[in-house]
């Protein structure tokens, strides 16, 4: 007799759309395509050559057992620093807890703060993981759909009674908009009027561009706040993040980090606290992103595409196409095929808006970008 293990309903998560869309791009180069990755937010550089060099050194030096659950010492006193270097703030390094990515940090932060059932705000449009770890966890993701004339930001207006939490972006994805040094603060305070817990989830900081982002860490020491190596320090897929808690909580994050990570991987503990010394090489990729955003925002108008909101940080641009298409999977599975280059469907960001946007990302190369934006205006003019 056949027996079939049933799955849970909080197993019943969204697919995330920008994956599929990288999935189709890598089998079309597989099929002798060229591609221009314009799809994922991953940057095109590696890790910092002497956090690659501090890597291999280690790897020879020691076997890379367990660390302790919150991270070795020297990379949370570093990361401390980090906050007086930007900020001029004195963080306490044992408030930092290091985390496997930024989504360890997500899990850590969602369970630490809320019991089942709980309602968390969220501003649409947003990181679509959010909600879907927020489900499998049995929360409750509130959706509010922000407006382009509060730069797809939330506001105290958007908050109502029964939410347990806030989760905030700045600079946000999929728009690259930032909230300033009053609204980051007219939101704190009215969460906290409320009684709802803050996260601020700011992992594209170091990524800005006319002003410098605000940390919520500015405002007040009662929140969340969830970094990340990924972007700034280019280290994607060595899943290395953290978190900076209230003194309070710290044991709260260590016992269940303990339970559910043991660890964050040693080895990409070790090339975070080195990448944090390549202050040059980090700012050459920034200088490219400097670039890729001026040939962005005068290419993609070229292209067809005028309705955008003007990144302040991060390496994306949103674009409304509700002008040209409300199917924006299909809308992008057309661009994929036609022009060669592979863009984000708007419905992984808005459940509700996002057939009628696109988010273009402008990680890589500048020449890749240039080639880019050639295609899609020929794609365009076709069509």
């Amino acid at each position: 007799m056949d027996y079939a293990m049933r799955n849970s309903r909080r197993s019943e998560v969204d697919p995330f759309i920008v994956m599929d869309v990288m999935d189709a791009a890598r089998r079309a180069e597989a099929a002798g395509r060229k591609i221009i990755h314009m799809e994922v937010g991953q940057p095109g550089t590696p890790a910092p050559a002497e956090a690659r060099a501090a890597a291999v050194r280690e790897m020879d030096r020691q076997a890379l057992g367990y660390t302790v659950a919150l991270g070795l010492p020297e990379l949370r006193l570093r990361i401390a620093k980090l906050y007086h270097d930007r900020h001029g703030l004195d963080l306490d390094p044992d408030r930092v807890i290091v985390t496997s990515g930024s989504s360890g940090a997500f899990v850590l932060a969602f369970t630490a703060l809320f019991d089942s059932g709980d309602r968390i705000c969220l501003g649409a449009p947003g990181y679509p993981s959010y909600r879907q770890i927020l489900r499998a966890l049995g929360l409750v993701p509130v959706i509010v759909n922000t407006a382009a004339g509060n730069r797809f930001q939330p506001t105290p207006e958007n908050l109502t009674d029964g939410l347990s939490g806030l989760l905030i972006a700045s600079p946000a994805n999929p728009t690259g908009t930032m909230l300033d040094r009053e609204a980051m603060a007219s939101m704190i305070f009215a969460a906290r009027e409320r009684g709802m817990s803050v996260i601020s989830d700011e992992i594209y900081h170091g990524i800005e561009y006319d002003r410098k982002a605000i940390s919520a860490l500015e405002i007040s020491d009662d929140v969340y706040v969830i970094n990340s190596f990924s972007k700034y320090f280019s280290m994607t897929g060595w899943r290395i993040g953290w978190m900076v808690v209230p003194s309070s909580h710290i044991r709260t994050l260590e016992r269940l980090a303990q339970n559910m990570f043991i660890c964050a991987p040693h080895i990409s503990q070790v090339a975070a606290r080195a990448a944090m010394e390549c202050e040059d090489e980090l700012q050459a990729n920034l200088s490219v992103y400097i670039e890729n955003r001026r040939l962005m925002l005068e290419g993609l108008p070229l292209a067809g595409f005028h309705n955008l909101a003007p990144p302040d940080g991060a390496f994306y641009v949103y674009a409304a196409v509700d002008s040209l298409t409300d199917d924006s999977r299909k809308f992008a599975a057309e661009i994929l095929e036609h022009a060669g280059v592979a863009v984000t469907p708007g419905l992984d960001f808005d459940e509700a808006r996002g057939g009628r946007t696109i988010r273009f990302s402008y990680a890589r190369s500048s020449e890749d970008i240039q080639e880019g934006l050639e295609r899609l205006r020929d794609f365009m003019g076709r069509n």
